[in-house]
């Protein structure tokens, strides 16, 4: 379930997208400042983002500046109220992939928002790297240094899972979720499990850890 972060000072917007995406089968998340949505966003990193222009504090495109030097490759949607020409040729230059007008019709949104997501999974490089650790999604195949690493569907799903967020700590629900849809029988241990066989197998040769413990929150992908 790919996760979409919406941050709107507008109540009803944010309201209605909720309700109207998770009916589209995403998983979706609310802020209504720029501070919290860069808080949610860190928490939880989403899939792509949707982005008023005018709030309050940190507006729409200080909040893209952000998000993009934690994820370039983050989709971000701007909705925003503004449409002469040169508010939305200045919100692309600046780092949106797309940009819609308030008012605007769901159906396109959502369209949209699909499109953007496409183009990401095409985008996305077959390999995975984060320190000596080399990930291919293409073959299915690990590596540390030379040392060629056999893990199962699920165990190769869940470093996927954080080689493309190194650096940022995964709560253990987005993982579950993520990696496991609802299919876990709501038995939480399995993330330590599975956790602890990644580990097992990225250190068999006697490397140093790369996936932390995160007391209380989750795990996060790191050097020392």
């Amino acid at each position: 379930m790919e996760r979409i972060l919406v941050i709107d000072d507008d109540p009803a917007i944010t309201g209605l997208l909720r309700r109207g995406l998770s009916y589209e089968g995403f998983a979706v998340d609310t802020a209504h400042s720029g501070e919290e949505g860069l808080a949610l966003a860190r928490e939880r990193p989403p899939d792509l983002v949707i982005l008023d222009i005018m709030m309050p504090g940190l507006d729409g495109l200080q909040v893209m500046e952000r998000l993009r030097a934690a994820d370039p490759e983050l989709p971000i949607l701007l909705l925003t109220a503004r449409d002469a020409p040169a508010d939305q040729v200045r919100g692309l230059e600046a780092g949106a992939d797309d940009y819609v007008v308030k008012p605007f019709t769901f159906e396109v949104l959502v369209a949209r928002v699909r499109a953007l997501l496409r183009r990401r999974h095409a985008e996305r490089p077959a390999l995975l790297r984060f320190a000596d650790l080399v990930l291919d999604t293409g073959t299915y195949t690990a590596r540390r240094g030379e040392r060629e690493i056999h893990l199962t569907a699920l165990e190769f799903k869940l470093l996927q899972e954080f080689m493309r967020h190194p650096r940022q700590v995964l709560p253990k629900d987005q993982l579950l979720e993520r990696v496991w849809g609802y299919d876990f029988g709501g038995n939480t241990n399995v993330l330590e499990v599975y956790v602890k066989q990644l580990r097992q197998k990225l250190e068999a040769g006697g490397e140093p850890r790369l996936i932390h413990t995160v007391r209380g929150v989750g795990y996060v992908l790191k050097e020392g």
